[in-house]
């Protein structure tokens, strides 16, 4: 089957076995490879993308089901200057990482809350990021990065 997919801004296409999934065109196909695979069960979030603006597990969404579709991936993020964006400066600011497996999906995860709710709670915060498990943080440091870029958002 043909798929077709605009990732972050440029058409990617290709031949595919029916049950390709989303994490593997993008890995794959694209030569995106932040979001990573984790679990296959959509317990671990690390390859949380945007679909068409929300927040997706790409380990259990078929690349087909993505045809014709927009993906955002956090190489996408950047402003392509050597700007970060807001969300990914306020995890580095605020030490919100350690490995490093977890974080495109916890970054992407934050960019959908934002875009929701622009000035989340804490507590908003911790049940956006449920989905998204980290082993290393303790998420204390996410919590406090996500803040930090709802803070960011507000001041421009």
């Amino acid at each position: 089957m043909k798929v077709t997919v605009t990732v972050n801004g440029t058409e990617v296409a290709a031949e595919l076995p029916d049950r390709t999934l989303l994490v593997h065109f993008l890995r794959e196909q694209a030569g995106l490879t932040a979001a990573n695979v984790g679990c296959d069960t959509s317990s671990c979030g690390a390859c949380t993308v945007l679909l068409d603006g929300q927040s997706v597990k790409s380990c259990t969404l078929l690349a087909a089901q993505a045809d014709g579709r927009a993906v955002l991936t956090l190489e996408g993020l950047a402003n392509g200057q050597g700007d970060l964006h807001p969300v990914q400066q306020a995890f580095r600011d605020e030490h919100g990482l350690q490995c490093g497996f977890c974080t495109p999906g916890m970054v992407m995860a934050a960019v959908s809350l934002l875009t929701e709710n622009p000035d989340p709670t804490e507590a908003e915060v911790r049940t956006a990021l449920e989905g998204n498990l980290c082993r290393c943080t303790g998420y204390h440091n996410i919590v406090r990065a996500v803040l930090a870029a709802a803070g960011e958002r507000r001041t421009r």
